[in-house]
C-alpha cells in the first residue's frame, strides 16, 4: 500500500514539473491564457512572431501553441511550438504554484525566498527519464525538424533562443544561461556569448585546447526557466538553484555524448547535445535583442551538433525576444534577487521592480521605508553593484508602488531635484546589447533618489481618509 502511494505521489510530484501538465493547467482553470492555433504556419518565415505582433496592437498577451509549424524541411513539424509564455506576470506566478493574482511583489519574494536556498538534484535511469524516450545520434541528427524560429527581419536565419548549460572544467558546477544560438545547418550552430558565466566557463576550455561540451535545454516546465536567470555569483551550481524554484529536486540524467560526466535534465521535452571547438569561429547576427534592437552582426563560436534527445510527443519553447515575453522573464529573477541583496543591507526596502519600459533589465524601481538619509543611494548602489544590467535606478519612498509607473513618474516630478539627487556614475561594465553605450563594455549609470529627505520637513502626499474609503466601498456603487 505505501509502495503505491508512493507512486502516486511521485508522479503527482513529476505532474508539477511538466510542460504539458502546466498547459493543462493553464487551459482548465485559466482558459483565456492561452491560444491554440491549428493553421499551418511558417515560423521560418517569421509568421509566428507577426502573429505576436498583432496581438499585442491588441493588448493581447496569450501564451500562443501553434499545433502545425512547418519546419526548416517545409513539412508540418512533429513538435507543435508554444511561446510567449512569459508575456503575462499571472502565468509566472502559477509556474511558481503561486496564485495568479500574485504577481506583482509577492512573486518576486517569493522568488527571492526561493533564490536564497538550494535542493540538490536527483540522478535518474535513462528509463524513467522523458527526454530519452527518442535519442538520436550522430548522422541521425537533423536540426531541420524542429519549429526553429526566425524572429525579426533582419536575423539572417532562425534562431533558438533557449538556455545552453555548460559544466565548469574546474569547480564542477553547471551553469544554465539563456544564449541564442543561430541555425547553421542540420548539425551546427553560431552561438553568443557575452563575457559572463558560460563564457568563463567556454574561455577554461579554450585555454587548454579542449572542445566546451554545452546542452541546450529547449524545453521545459517554465519554473526552470525563471530559476535559470537568476543573478547568483560564479560557482553556484544552477541545477541546485533551478530545483529550488521548483521546489522540488531537479532529475537529471547521463547525457547521451559524455555519460554521467554531463548530466541533463531528465523531464525536459527537447535536449540538445554539442561541443564548442576550441578557435573556431564565424560569423553570428545580426539579431533582435531584448532590448528592441540589433545586436550587431560579430565573429562568434560555432556548436557542432553530437545528439538530439526528446519526448515522443515533444514541444518546442520559444521565447519572443525584444516583447514582454523576453522582459518579464528576464525582470523577476532580477527582481528577487536584488531584493536579497538589498535586504542584507538596508532592511526597510519593501519591493524591487524592473519594468517593460526598460526592457525588463535597464530600468530599476526599489520601494524603500527610508529611515535616514543615504539609505536610498546605498540600496541603488547595490543593484548597481549586483547586476551590470542595470542602467538606471530610481528609489522611491514605501507609499510608492513600484509596479505603479505612474506613481514612480509622479515621485519623480514632485521629489526630485537633479542638481541634488542625480547622480552620474561613468565608466561601469554594462549590457554589451544596450545600444546607446559608445563602449563595448563600459557605460554609465544613473541613481535619481525620488525619497523625501528625512533631516527637514517636506510637503505631505494628499489623501483621503483611509476610515471613510473603508466604510464606502466602491462595490456598492457599481451594477453587478
Amino acid at each position: 500500500m505505501n509502495r503505491v502511494k508512493e507512486k502516486a505521489n511521485l508522479a503527482e510530484r513529476l505532474a508539477e514539473h511538466n510542460l504539458r501538465d502546466f498547459i493543462a493547467r493553464i487551459e482548465r482553470e485559466h482558459p483565456g491564457e492561452i491560444l491554440r492555433i491549428k493553421d499551418e504556419i511558417h515560423p521560418g518565415s517569421f509568421e509566428a512572431t507577426a502573429i505576436l505582433v498583432n496581438l499585442e496592437k491588441c493588448g493581447l498577451y496569450p501564451m500562443v501553441l501553434f499545433e502545425r509549424p512547418v519546419n526548416q524541411l517545409g513539412e508540418v513539424s512533429p513538435f507543435p511550438l508554444l511561446t510567449n509564455i512569459y508575456a503575462s506576470r499571472n502565468r509566472c506566478a502559477l509556474a511558481l504554484g503561486l496564485q495568479a493574482h500574485q504577481y506583482q511583489n509577492e512573486l518576486s519574494l517569493e522568488y527571492s525566498r526561493r533564490e536564497a536556498r538550494r535542493i540538490a538534484p536527483t540522478n535518474v535511469s535513462k528509463e524513467d527519464a522523458p527526454v530519452k524516450q527518442v535519442v538520436k545520434t550522430g548522422a541521425q541528427v537533423d536540426l531541420r525538424e524542429l519549429p526553429i524560429v526566425r524572429h525579426h527581419h533582419m536575423d539572417p536565419a532562425p534562431y533558438i533562443d533557449m538556455t545552453p548549460v555548460m559544466r565548469d572544467p574546474e569547480m564542477g558546477h553547471y551553469n544554465v544561461a539563456f544564449l541564442r544560438t543561430m541555425y547553421k545547418g542540420p548539425q551546427k550552430l553560431g552561438i553568443h556569448m557575452s563575457p559572463r558565466h558560460n563564457w568563463q566557463i567556454c574561455r577554461k576550455y579554450e585555454e587548454k585546447n579542449l572542445p566546451t561540451p554545452v546542452v541546450i535545454v529547449v524545453s521545459h516546465h517554465p519554473a526552470f526557466y525563471l530559476g535559470a536567470l537568476n543573478v547568483s555569483p560564479f560557482g553556484v551550481d544552477d541545477y541546485e538553484l533551478i530545483g529550488s524554484m521548483m521546489n522540488d529536486s531537479l532529475r537529471l540524467v547521463p547525457s547521451e555524448t559524455w555519460g554521467a560526466d554531463f548530466m541533463v535534465p531528465a523531464d525536459a521535452e527537447i535536449v540538445i547535445e554539442g561541443e564548442i571547438p576550441p578557435g573556431v569561429r564565424e560569423v553570428e547576427g545580426p539579431f533582435g535583442e531584448f532590448p528592441g534592437t540589433y545586436g550587431p552582426q560579430r565573429s562568434r563560436w560555432i556548436i557542432d551538433v553530437k545528439a538530439v534527445t526528446h519526448r515522443k510527443d515533444a514541444i518546442y519553447q520559444d521565447i519572443f525576444v525584444g516583447h514582454p515575453d523576453n522582459w518579464v522573464l528576464g525582470a523577476i529573477p532580477k527582481e528577487g534577487t536584488l531584493f536579497n541583496r538589498i535586504k542584507g543591507v538596508v532592511p526597510t526596502v519593501k519591493a524591487v521592480h524592473l519594468p517593460n519600459s526598460g526592457c525588463g533589465r535597464f530600468n530599476c524601481y526599489i520601494s524603500i521605508d527610508k529611515k535616514v538619509d543615504g539609505e536610498s543611494k546605498q540600496a541603488a548602489l547595490i543593484a548597481l553593484g549586483e547586476c551590470d544590467f542595470v542602467k538606471n535606478v530610481f528609489v522611491v519612498d514605501a507609499d510608492i508602488d513600484p509596479f505603479n509607473e505612474q506613481q514612480v513618474m509622479w515621485a519623480f516630478a514632485t521629489r526630485v531635484q537633479a542638481d541634488q539627487d542625480v547622480d552620474i556614475i561613468k565608466n561601469v561594465k554594462g549590457a554589451t546589447l544596450e545600444p546607446s553605450q559608445i563602449d563595448d563594455i563600459m557605460t554609465t549609470k544613473m541613481i535619481i533618489d525620488a525619497t523625501r529627505p528625512i533631516r527637514r520637513p517636506f510637503a505631505s502626499r494628499i489623501q483621503v481618509p483611509q476610515d471613510v474609503r473603508d466604510r464606502l466601498p466602491v462595490e456598492r456603487y457599481l451594477k453587478k
